[in-house]
């Protein structure tokens, strides 16, 4: 069965022509052209993957709030900007609502369907996880890979899927540096560094919420990051 792609774009134009393009790929594709309009339709039916404009008719942060609601819903549901905003504030913040990726439309279309790919790829695997794996304990660190949850001191760490992934591969080799083609490989993404970064700050702020002392993923300037060794011994 084809998997469902919603693509909310408000230019008429534009939206058909991704659909015809992404549908041509063998997606089945189901388009909208405002949020309220999306909204209505994955309150009756979540697509398996979504991709949202930003600005969408009259609402100019439509796509932020689309995609806050989307989250609601689901947590590891994929979810990809594609926009013609391109400024560090447009990317942070949707990475910070929870999106996987974040494309600007200069984007060759090629690269778009190797991004959907890679997503579905990932969302497979998590359907599939290795049954030595179920459970993965770093100190205060677990990460269940059954329920995809990850809890820190018992308390639950908030993490889209993309976050959970770049977690494990960090967490499961403690003290070992992973660089920016690592984190992608094992998270499944495919993404700039500006992205890495950004997911990277996310993932410490939450969990600095359920633990203002946490300090447990360091940066390797020049390499990329690691999981401290030893985390959580105390």
């Amino acid at each position: 069965m084809a998997k469902r792609i919603a693509l909310i774009e408000d230019d008429a134009a534009i939206r058909a022509n991704y659909a015809d393009a992404i549908k041509k790929h063998g997606y089945e594709v189901a388009t909208y052209a405002s949020r309220p309009e999306a909204s209505s339709a994955f309150k009756v039916r979540l697509p398996e993957l979504a991709i949202i404009d930003i600005g969408l008719g009259q609402e100019p942060e439509g796509g932020f709030t689309l995609c806050r609601e989307l989250r609601a819903l689901s947590a590891t549901l994929p979810i990809i900007f594609l926009t013609a905003r391109d400024s560090d504030f447009d990317i942070v913040s949707g990475l910070r609502l929870g999106a996987d990726d974040y494309l600007t439309k200069d984007v060759s279309l090629p690269h778009l369907l190797a991004r959907i790919a890679a997503l579905f790829r990932r969302a497979e695997l998590a359907a599939t996880p290795a049954a030595a794996e179920e459970i993965i304990e770093r100190g205060q660190l677990k990460l269940d890979m059954k329920r995809f949850l990850a809890t820190w001191n018992d308390k639950i760490v908030d993490l889209t899927l993309t976050e959970f992934w770049m977690v494990h591969a960090l967490a499961k080799f403690p003290g070992h540096v992973k660089n920016r083609d690592q984190l992608m490989g094992d998270a499944k993404i495919v993404v700039d560094d500006g992205t890495i970064t950004s997911h990277v700050k996310r993932i410490r702020k939450k969990f600095v919420v359920v633990d203002d002392a946490f300090d447990s993923i360091d940066t390797v300037y020049g390499m990329g990051y690691r999981w401290r060794e030893g985390d959580g011994q105390r």
